[in-house]
C-alpha cells in the first residue's frame, strides 16, 4: 500500500497501482471496524461517480462493509453532496468513491460518520489506515445485506426546501458539468426551475474528453466563458468532478470571485437567520468579514480546509461557511458542502432581481487580489520565517499564524501557506488597489524566490 494514498480528509490514488479493488475490500473491512468502534448505526451508505472504476471499487469496499456483519445501501451515482444528503437524510455513515477534480487515472474514497459528520485523518482517517496495514484477522460473521436506493428525487426536495425559487423570473443559465456528476444532478433540479438551460458536457465520462473537471483552474472555463456571452445567458455554472463545488460567470462572461459568492449567500442567510455566525477561511476577501458584519452577522475566521470549517460550524452553529476553494457549508445541509446549493442561492438571488449577476456581486468586489500563486521552495518554514522578519520591522503590520503566515496591514494583506503535500509556499495577496497588490506580491515572491 502506498503511503500517500490516505490524505488528509480522504483516500485517493492511481488506480490499479493504488486503488485496487484488493485494497477497497480491506478498507471496507477496516471501515467497519472502525465505525464499531464508533458504535455508529450498522448500516454504510455508498455513492459512486462516473469514473470507471468506481462501480468495480464499490462493490469491493460494499464486500468488505459486509463480510463484517454491517449492511451496506447502494445510491448508485452521486454527487459528493448527494452522498452527504444521503448520510445526513438516513443518520448513516457514508462512502462516497470519486477523485473529485483530479486527473481520469485516479479515484478515491470520501469518508463521514451517520449525520454526513467528516471522517479526516484527525477523526478517524489514521485509526482506518493502520487497521488496513495490519489486516484482520478472520473471524466468523453472518454477512451483511446490501440493497439499492435512489435518492435524486428526495435530493431535489430537500435542496429545493431550502432555496425557494418557485417565483424568481426566467433566466438562461449555461452550466458546464465537465462531464462529470453535475450532469446527472443538474437535470433533475434544473426541470424544477423557470429557466432555460444550456448543456455543456453533460455526458457522464470519467475520461473527461473535453477539460479536466476541476473550475479552480481559469483555463477549464474558458469554454462556459465564450458559451455564456454567445448565448447571451444570464449566468454560467462550473461544477468540478464531483459537483460539491460550485464556480460562477456573468453575463459578461467574467469569472466571479468565489468570496463575492461567499458574501451573497452570507447576506442571504442573514435575512433568514438574522444575528448568525458565519465562516470564512482566512485566505477569503477582507470583504467577506465586512458584508457580513453590515448584515448583522458575526464572521468566525477559519483555517483552510473541510475539516477545520466544519469543525468551527458545529463548534459556533454557524448557518454558512464559505471557503475562496469553491466549497461552501449550510447548517441545514448537515453542515456539509454542497455546490449545488450554492448555485441555487446564486440563482435564486438574481432571479428574485431586476438586476443583473455583476450589478448584483459589485458593491461585495472591494478589494483586488492575486489569486493563489504557488512557489517551489526548498524550506517552506524558513522562506516564511524570513518574510516575517522582513514585514515584522514595519510600523503598524499585525502577524498571525493561525494557518502559516498572514500579515495585515492598512490597506493590505497576505497569506503564505505551505502545502501539506508538495514542496510549495502558496502565496494569496489583495490590497485596495491593483498597483499596491502588485507590489506587495512582487516583494513576497521575490524574497521566497531569491535563492531559486
Amino acid at each position: 500500500m502506498s503511503a500517500s494514498i490516505f490524505k488528509a480528509y480522504d483516500i485517493r490514488g492511481l488506480v490499479d497501482k493504488e486503488l485496487t479493488p484488493d485494497f477497497a475490500f480491506a478498507t471496507g473491512v477496516a471501515v467497519a471496524r472502525f465505525l464499531e468502534l464508533e458504535r455508529e448505526p450498522g448500516t454504510v451508505v455508498i455513492g459512486e461517480d462516473m469514473r470507471p472504476s468506481s462501480p468495480s471499487l464499490a462493490t469491493a469496499f460494499s464486500a468488505g462493509i459486509t463480510s463484517q456483519g454491517l449492511d451496506v445501501i447502494r445510491i448508485g451515482l452521486a454527487s459528493t453532496d448527494m452522498l452527504y444528503f444521503a448520510a445526513g437524510k438516513l443518520n448513516l455513515p457514508g462512502a462516497m468513491f470519486t477523485a473529485s477534480h483530479n486527473p481520469a487515472a485516479y479515484n478515491g474514497i470520501k469518508l463521514c460518520l451517520s449525520g454526513a459528520r467528516p471522517i479526516g485523518k484527525e477523526s478517524g482517517l489514521v485509526t482506518i489506515e493502520n487497521f488496513v496495514k495490519e489486516g484482520t484477522p478472520m473471524a466468523m460473521r453472518n454477512l451483511g445485506i446490501e440493497k439499492h436506493q435512489d435518492m435524486l428525487e428526495e435530493y431535489v426536495d430537500h435542496l429545493l426546501s431550502l432555496v425557494d425559487v418557485s417565483a424568481i423570473r426566467p433566466l438562461k443559465i449555461v452550466i458546464d458539468a465537465g462531464n462529470g456528476m453535475a450532469g446527472h444532478t443538474a437535470p433533475a433540479v434544473f426541470k424544477r426551475l423557470n429557466a432555460e438551460v444550456i448543456e455543456m458536457y453533460f455526458e457522464l465520462d470519467g475520461t473527461f474528453p473535453n477539460h479536466e473537471a476541476n473550475p479552480i483552474d481559469p483555463s477549464n472555463l474558458v469554454d462556459l466563458q465564450k458559451a455564456v456571452k454567445k448565448h447571451g445567458a444570464d449566468i454560467g455554472l462550473a461544477f468540478d468532478g464531483d459537483a460539491d463545488r460550485c464556480f460562477l460567470v456573468d453575463e459578461n462572461g467574467e469569472l466571479v470571485n468565489p468570496s463575492s459568492l461567499t458574501s451573497l449567500i452570507a447576506t442571504r442567510e442573514l435575512k433568514k437567520y438574522p444575528g448568525s455566525n458565519i465562516i470564512y477561511n482566512l485566505i477569503s476577501s477582507k470583504a467577506v468579514k465586512e458584508v457580513v458584519e453590515e448584515a448583522g452577522g458575526t464572521a468566525v475566521r477559519s483555517r483552510v480546509g473541510h475539516s477545520y470549517i466544519k469543525k468551527l460550524m458545529a463548534e459556533t452553529n454557524a448557518v454558512f461557511g464559505g471557503e475562496h476553494s469553491g466549497h461552501f457549508y449550510f447548517r441545514d445541509f448537515w453542515k456539509a458542502d454542497s455546490g449545488m446549493l450554492a448555485a441555487l442561492h446564486a440563482i435564486a438571488a438574481l432571479g428574485e432581481s431586476k438586476k443583473s449577476l455583476s450589478s448584483i456581486l459589485k458593491s461585495f468586489n472591494r478589494y483586488v487580489s492575486s489569486g493563489e500563486i504557488n512557489s517551489t521552495v526548498a524550506d517552506a518554514q524558513a522562506a516564511m520565517n524570513l518574510v516575517e522578519e522582513i514585514y515584522g520591522k514595519n510600523v503598524g503590520v499585525e502577524i498571525d499564524h493561525l494557518d502559516g503566515l498572514t500579515i495585515n496591514g492598512d490597506t493590505w494583506w497576505f497569506n503564505l501557506r505551505a502545502s501539506n503535500t508538495e514542496p510549495l509556499l502558496r502565496l494569496n495577496v489583495e490590497a485596495s488597489t491593483e498597483k499596491e497588490m502588485k507590489k506587495v506580491r512582487d516583494d513576497v515572491l521575490n524574497t521566497i524566490r531569491a535563492d531559486l
